[in-house]
């Protein structure tokens, strides 16, 4: 009696994990070429994305890329099944997104693994992330009954003012490689119970998820029994996924005017084009780009309190978080109490197959990470900066071994300096430390970055708590206390400010970027009164 592989970066795993959801049947997966040593490159082939792992260097499996006359049927396809989907009652929406949210639930383990195969970070936040989308999902569904609009009293007499709220159109979402299916269920489920389509595009890098929980999703519409659309319409079209090149697709989806919001996770540079394509034809843009975090620690702090969160901020899925804790920010000797904490808790890090129980730390996603990991050191280095742990040695301590790992650095700045590096986004686990007489130093210092996503301040002094939190505080989309920059819940909306984008996701009145405000003005009367007093004939 055969037994399924346990769970492990092997390729038995891998498969089998592949097989259960379904991903190996989709006609556009190419299997994995045989024989193929770690690290080794299949034949050259431009028209197929394959999908590494990065804990391994072997292939998982292969997609064939769409092409622009394939983005344009899916983009037809989704705007004329949104056509239909705006007119279903918005609670029975939110029964099929229901659905769809129980169905991940089906599925957690094994789309957490695939995840965690596929992107690297560790099960345990592999499987995190799926169940954001089950979160999502829930918040969605009570959602559906709550897109309140307004009712505002009038001037003129026998009128009553109001505003409504209508569905938008088709969204075009195009997410990373960091949290590959989450942000698309964040935009996913709220865009479904407002009445819109979404057309996905995700990262090359990490295709297969995006294929599974697509097949999750389109499960769910095809048995679905509470939306029947017609005129050869599919329910499934509601969700169409488009895996392709930048040039031949994404280019494409934010170009088109059938696209009235295109939402984008990913890097400055790709949100600046994303925003500069879109405003040329006056459409709307939801992004969510680069996090240059910080933690400013007082004296007063909870100083185990303030190592657990710095380890986790700066360490958890390698660094590689949009949120991740990127720079400490330590006030009035604060440094000495906490940096030894921290360096204890690193040495406590155990790298390795993220897969496997007790793994902490799992690879980056490519050998293109670690290089510029590896200059982001060097650079410090030059500048001044002191290595305290990991540096250009525990990169090279994994140069022969599978996969792409490296050790998390801490790099402390000389007081009084502020490195060009610092104020860059690497995506790694580096986490830069410096030193501060006062609060209102750190504060600036915090402030002057060109992103503004996550910040925490660890405090006991509520008036430094709330001056933190106030508009002369951080100047961040997201402001903690006591807590760290990493971790954010659905609940809230998650975004920042300055080059991160100004977009809102998520959760509190995030629905409202997925919709379009109408006000209305009913007369009840027999009379004509114009508003501001105005006579006319």
């Amino acid at each position: 009696m055969s037994t399924a592989p346990a769970r492990s970066s092997s390729p038995e795993f891998a498969q089998a994990v592949l097989k259960r959801l379904g991903v190996l049947d989709d006609p556009r997966v190419v299997p994995a070429p045989a024989g193929l040593a770690p690290a080794q490159l299949p034949p050259s082939d431009p028209t197929i994305a394959w999908s590494w792992n990065p804990a391994t260097g072997r292939i998982l499996a292969g997609y064939k890329l769409h092409s622009r006359a394939d983005a344009d049927a899916a983009l037809t396809r989704a705007a004329v099944a949104q056509k239909q989907w705006a007119m279903v009652p918005a609670p029975k929406r939110g029964e099929i997104v229901r659905r769809i949210g129980n169905a991940f639930r089906e599925h957690l383990d094994d789309l957490g693994a695939l995840v965690t195969l596929e992107m690297g970070k560790i099960f345990a936040e592999g499987k995190g992330e799926v169940q954001e989308c089950v979160d999502i999902a829930d918040f969605a569904v009570g959602l559906s009954r709550q897109c309140y609009g307004l009712t505002m009293p009038s001037e003129r007499p026998k009128h009553r003012m109001m505003e409504q709220w209508h569905p938008l159109g088709t969204v075009g979402v195009i997410t990373a490689f960091n949290f590959p299916i989450a942000v698309w269920a964040w935009n996913a489920m709220l865009a479904a119970v407002c009445g819109d389509s979404v057309l996905w595009k995700p990262s090359l890098m990490t295709p297969l998820i995006a294929v599974a929980g697509t097949k999750v999703a389109h499960d769910v519409m095809r048995s679905q029994d509470l939306w029947k659309p017609t005129n050869g319409v599919k329910p499934e079209d509601l969700f169409p996924l488009v895996i392709g090149a930048d040039a031949e697709v994404a280019e494409y989806i934010v170009n088109d005017h059938r696209v009235p919001l295109v939402s984008a996770t990913g890097s400055c540079r790709m949100g600046r084009r994303v925003g500069e394509v879109v405003a040329r034809r006056l459409g709307r843009v939801l992004l969510e780009l680069g996090g240059n975090n910080a933690i400013i620690v007082m004296p007063d702090a909870d100083m185990d309190l303030t190592m657990r969160a710095v380890v986790f901020g700066a360490v958890g899925t390698a660094g590689q978080r949009c949120t991740t804790t990127r720079r400490l920010l330590c006030v009035g000797g604060t440094a000495d109490k906490l940096l030894p904490r921290v360096l204890a808790a690193y040495k406590t890090v155990r790298i390795g197959d993220p897969m496997a129980e007790g793994t902490l730390m799992g690879p980056l996603i490519n050998d293109t990470s670690v290089q510029q990991m590896r200059a982001a050191i060097q650079k410090a280095v030059e500048e001044g900066c002191t290595v305290l742990t990991g540096g250009v040695p525990g990169i090279e301590r994994f140069t022969h071994d599978p996969g792409h790992f490296v050790e998390p650095t801490i790099i402390k700045v000389p007081k009084g300096k502020f490195p060009q590096i610092t104020k860059e986004e690497t995506f790694a686990p580096i986490l830069y430390v410096f030193e501060f007489d006062t609060f209102e130093q750190a504060l600036e210092a915090h402030n002057d970055v060109p992103q503004g996503l996550s910040s925490a301040v660890f405090t006991d002094s509520m008036r430094t708590a709330e001056r933190f939190l106030s508009h002369a505080g951080s100047d961040c989309g997201i402001a903690n206390v006591n807590l760290g920059t990493s971790g954010a819940e659905i609940g809230g909306a998650f975004g920042g400010e300055k080059e991160t984008g100004g977009g809102r996701e998520s959760g509190s009145d995030s629905w409202k970027a997925y919709m379009r405000r109408q006000t209305n003005t009913i007369n009840f009367g027999t009379d004509l009164p114009l508003a501001q007093g105005i006579t006319f004939g």
